[in-house]
């Protein structure tokens, strides 16, 4: 009886940790959402800088054309006008350069954030196949310790 109680006690045990190994799956599933929710916002940031990027790109010819009209129309004041649409230009190009840069950098941190997602996943993956397995040996364990003890008695 006393053994009995001993098996009864590690098997309420093992239930316990595995009601606890069940709530740390569920906590690992919530980050994993907010995990994906993160690297959408990323996707939609990144779709609007693509936006804003081409729109700086439209405004720089635009620009550029303006320049061209201004020139063609006075030389007097093309001077001036030429001075003020290449400051426009490098101002714009700068702009766009800073956009691309930030684009980029957009880009490897949501490549950087999948691989982390991924590499986390597969990790509480393995850790969950690796609980489930110590449970069925401790189930194993625990119905050998009871045939044992029935083949006893």
């Amino acid at each position: 009886q006393e053994e009995n109680k001993q098996l009864t006690l590690k098997v309420e045990e093992l239930e316990r940790k595995l009601q606890t190994t069940s709530a740390q799956n569920i906590e690992f599933l919530q980050v994993i959402a907010k995990r994906e929710e993160a690297i959408h916002q990323c996707q939609l940031r990144l779709e609007e800088k693509t936006r804003e990027c081409s729109s700086l790109a439209r405004q720089l010819e635009m620009a550029i054309e303006d320049a061209k009209r201004q020139v063609e129309q006075t030389r007097e004041r093309a001077a001036s006008r030429e001075k003020a649409a290449q400051s426009k230009v490098l101002d714009l190009e700068t702009q766009l350069s800073r956009t691309k840069t930030e684009l980029n950098q957009l880009r490897r941190s949501k490549d950087d954030a999948e691989r982390r997602y991924e590499s986390r996943l597969q990790d509480l993956k393995d850790r969950l196949e690796q609980s489930e397995s110590t449970n069925r040996s401790m189930q194993n364990y625990v119905q050998f310790l009871k045939s044992s003890y029935a083949n006893v008695f």
